[in-house]
């Protein structure tokens, strides 16, 4: 286990490491910074000279107005220090949240099924904005404080050194309980981070299934889970806060101890004829300018401890494996004869499963036309939603092969091989949008004549021609202001007008009333004809409509052959599922 030490200079590297590309900002804040910090340091002398000429009887014009002109020029240094920090900040959270974003949306589906979408929603958003702190007060805080603090205690020395002494050993006795606090920060700001990744994960979890929190009267029972989890985080964050208040309690001590004794010896050294008034007044003024680069160094240090936290978080996601890029150039299987397979798609003796040693499939084969479609039934569990997830390369066969037209598709570039391939999942998923930007959804260039012929074949032209906005008619969250057909056929039409080779349905006909199951399938037949189908259903009237019917039964192929034959064969798929 690393040291404490150790973990301290790796949150420092991590929040430079956020800062590459960003330096000019980082720069300008830090330039402002130290100068308003050497702006400060010549005040107090000038204040002394001030002092001592009027107590000698003189009014130096001189020094005032320099003094004026150093305060107003700090105050402007600062002001641009802390918008210049703002940018730096800004556009490091901006570039987190946008890497965070396109790695999630590119995640393997295998780790949505291990993590709560709200956690990872929360890790691209709530995480980046603590980061957001540990960017704007960690490295300006921290340089401009050294630079101050190295800039008063040389001048502290120089004017009084005995009396400086005194404040180093007040304020050294509270460094240690400083130190303790800060390192302690990062254990609880770890706790708050994983604390309000779950609060974010329940509250999704319940707003998604409202309809069913309703239905079953479980309100009180997902408001208690997530209170639970309120309740976690706030106690957590009040933690972090029992630090903050106990480290700046004993650094008050420390501090207002100090004015105390320094006014003591101070006052007597200035009685004794040691020291002037001014001198006196000019070390005092120093002493108060020392509570701001020990605060901002002491921030700085609070904010990596508090920031590293949510960047483990964040590291962790972008350490998550992503879905494979494109890799050697493909090469066509040859069929026995030689000639490439004359088929659109085929699964080749393939095992998989969700977890080793439990297999899903076992050893499948599956040959899927050009043109055509082909009905896959069987009963719950027997692998058809699986052969689904591994045709869209959604996960990858643990053996055996996937081939689409004679290629193996692991060799293909997923965005070339997905555009050719479309789904429909039972639940058809709609997003919240109008009806258009639905149907429009894959960012393919789609003329009206497209959307007239998607429409039609899809049996929505009447519903577009009801709704007072037509295809501009806001549709609801996931779709909610359409039926349960209505959305299943929206999701059809927005994988046809994709014009893919090879379309896959779940249960197409599921939620529709026998009149436009009726027209779907006559969609479907026509569909057919220009493209392949894979069905999964287990509705007599999409079964008899198909060209082939494979039964599958405990991951592997039961029966296959046309409709009629396999009933005159007297198999049965009615429980199919």
């Amino acid at each position: 286990m690393r040291s404490a030490g150790a973990r301290d200079r790796a949150g420092w590297r991590e929040a430079l490491r956020l800062l590459r590309g960003h330096y000019r900002w980082l720069t300008l804040a830090v330039v402002l910074g130290v100068g308003a910090t050497g702006c400060g340091l010549v005040q107090p002398l000038l204040v002394r000279r001030t002092v001592d000429a009027t107590a000698g009887g003189a009014f130096p014009a001189g020094p005032v107005a320099l003094l004026v002109a150093l305060f107003l020029l700090q105050a402007g240094a600062l002001g641009v220090a802390r918008y210049a920090q703002a940018q730096a900040s800004e556009a490091v959270t901006l570039e987190l949240r946008r890497a965070v974003t396109e790695h999630l949306l590119r995640l393997r589906i295998a780790v949505f099924d291990r993590y709560r979408g709200g956690d990872l929603i929360a890790r691209a958003t709530g995480d980046p904005a603590v980061i957001r702190t540990l960017v704007a007060e960690s490295v300006t805080n921290a340089a401009s404080g050294a630079v101050g603090l190295v800039g008063l205690v040389a001048v502290m020395v120089w004017l009084d050194w005995t009396l400086f002494l005194v404040v180093a050993v007040l304020i050294g006795v509270a460094l240690p309980v400083l130190l303790a606090v800060v390192r302690r920060i990062r254990s609880a700001s770890a706790v708050a981070q994983r604390a309000e990744g779950e609060l974010t994960a329940d509250l999704e979890r319940a707003l998604s299934a409202i309809r069913s929190v309703r239905a079953n009267r479980a309100e009180r029972v997902e408001g208690d889970r997530i209170f639970a989890r309120a309740s976690q985080v706030c106690a957590a964050r009040l933690r972090m806060a029992r630090l903050d208040a106990g480290a700046g309690s004993v650094n008050d001590l420390a501090l207002t101890g100090s004015y105390l004794v320094i006014l003591l010896i101070g006052g007597a050294r200035v009685a004794g004829g040691a020291s002037t008034v001014g001198e006196l007044v000019a070390f005092m003024l120093y002493l108060t300018y020392l509570t701001t680069p020990v605060g901002a160094i002491f921030q700085a240090v609070s904010a990596v401890q508090q920031g590293a936290g949510a960047l483990y978080r964040v590291n962790e996601v972008l350490a998550l494996p992503r879905e494979p890029a494109a890799v050697r150039a493909p090469a066509p299987v040859a069929g026995v004869d030689g000639k490439p397979r004359p088929c659109l798609l085929e699964l080749e003796d393939v095992w998989f499963g969700y977890e080793p040693g439990r297999p899903v499939l076992r050893g499948l084969s599956l040959r899927v036309p050009e043109t055509g479609q082909v009905s896959l039934v069987g009963p719950s569990g027997s692998g058809k939603s699986t052969v689904f997830g591994l045709i869209e390369r959604f996960y990858e066969p643990d053996r055996g092969r996937l081939l689409y037209r004679g290629r193996d598709a692991r060799q293909i570039p997923l965005d070339e091989y997905r555009g050719a391939i479309g789904l429909v999942e039972q639940d058809c998923p709609v997003l919240a949008g109008t009806l258009r930007e639905n149907l429009t959804y894959s960012g393919s260039p789609i003329d009206d004549d497209d959307l007239r012929w998607a429409l039609a074949m899809t049996n929505l032209t009447g519903l577009v021609r009801r709704l007072p906005r037509g295809l501009d008619a806001e549709v609801g969250e996931h779709g909610r202001l359409l039926s349960g057909g209505e959305r299943q056929r929206l999701a059809i039409a927005r994988s046809l007008l994709a014009r893919p080779a090879l379309l896959l349905l779940d249960e197409p006909t599921a939620h529709l009333d026998p009149a436009n199951e009726a027209a779907l399938t006559r969609t479907i037949r026509e569909v057919s004809r220009i493209c392949a189908l894979l069905v999964i259903t287990h509705r007599p009237a999409t079964v008899r409509c198909a060209d082939r019917v494979v039964v599958l039964r405990d991951g592997a192929v039961a029966n296959e052959g046309r409709p009629d034959e396999l009933l005159a064969a007297g198999a049965a798929w009615g429980s199919a599922s």
